[in-house]
């Protein structure tokens, strides 16, 4: 997907006729909490709705029934892989339709799960990047515990020793001091995103857009379609072939757009179903290409 993309040794790559590698970000592209459904419609026209995700016995994440639809089609037509900033604990509460993905990518690119099991090797050169490019976690961990953020900093933790996040008091984070900390990090190798009520600061060296290269390096596939609505998820649309994203979180926020993106027209809850309609549309017209090709 890009050059000096890290590759993993003793893994095949699987030589296949022409497959398209659809990788898709879950929270807030494809599976929505409460309160980013925004809908502006009467309760009584509200889509159909389907759990996908439960904590400790409460429902907390949803799509609609023609999302949930439209993605069983898109796995019928791809290689569909979930990208998630989540923890592999946090992924495994997720439901989607069909069997378990092939491939998963979790915890921002750095455990790659193969057939639900995490993949040693990636692991390993996750791990070695990570000593090479980036300060140590406990250094940045040291930021966001420090006393004088205690207003804003409600509780830190610790994502599989690969990066920390908070949970802050959204209107009580003073900008000045988000900036102060995104230039202190991006000196250290790594990178701060805010979403929602969670401040992520993650290594430069563990991200989404490599882990997708080293499916499609083993899948084999010749066409990555990629969608996502953060910062974390920028460089994994940029590397696609093509790349979507909602019309709402930061990407939204920073006005982000490039050659090859494609942006709802929907918002919320619902520009998870146009998603999976674009990336269907995109797989069925690669398909098509390639048979008259």
């Amino acid at each position: 997907m890009s050059e000096g993309t890290p590759t993993v040794a003793n893994t095949p790559t699987v030589a296949s006729t022409p497959t398209t590698l659809a990788a898709c970000d879950l929270d807030r592209t494809l599976i929505y909490s409460p309160r980013a459904f925004w809908l502006d419609t009467a309760d009584a026209d509200a889509p159909g709705m389907v759990v996908s995700e439960l904590y400790q016995g409460a429902p907390i994440s949803f799509m609609t029934r023609r999302a949930e639809a439209l993605l069983v089609e898109l796995r019928a037509v791809s290689v569909f892989v979930p990208v998630t900033t989540r923890t592999v604990i946090q992924y495994q509460r997720v439901q989607l339709p069909g069997p378990v993905p092939e491939y998963a990518i979790t915890s921002n690119g750095g455990v790659l799960l193969v057939d639900g099991v995490s993949d040693a090797a990636w692991a390993a050169s996750v791990r070695h990047r990570l000593a090479e490019q980036a300060a140590p976690i406990a250094e940045v961990t040291a930021l966001l515990e420090d006393p004088l953020a205690a207003p804003w900093i409600l509780k830190v933790n610790d994502a599989e020793n690969l990066f920390v996040y908070a949970i802050v008091d959204r209107p009580a984070l003073p900008t000045a001091w988000l900036e102060q900390l995104e230039a202190t990090c991006h000196a250290f190798g790594w990178s701060v995103s805010v979403q929602g009520r969670k401040l992520y600061c993650v290594p430069h060296a563990v991200t989404k857009s490599d882990a997708v290269a080293e499916v499609r390096r083993r899948s084999g596939a010749s066409t990555v379609l990629a969608a996502g609505d953060s910062l974390l998820d920028q460089r994994m649309l940029e590397h696609a072939d093509l790349a979507f994203r909602p019309a709402h979180g930061e990407l939204e926020e920073a006005g982000y757009a490039h050659g090859n993106l494609t942006i709802t027209g929907s918002v919320g809850i619902l520009a998870g179903e146009e998603l999976l309609q674009l990336m269907i549309a995109a797989c069925r017209g690669r398909r098509a290409a390639d048979l008259a090709g």
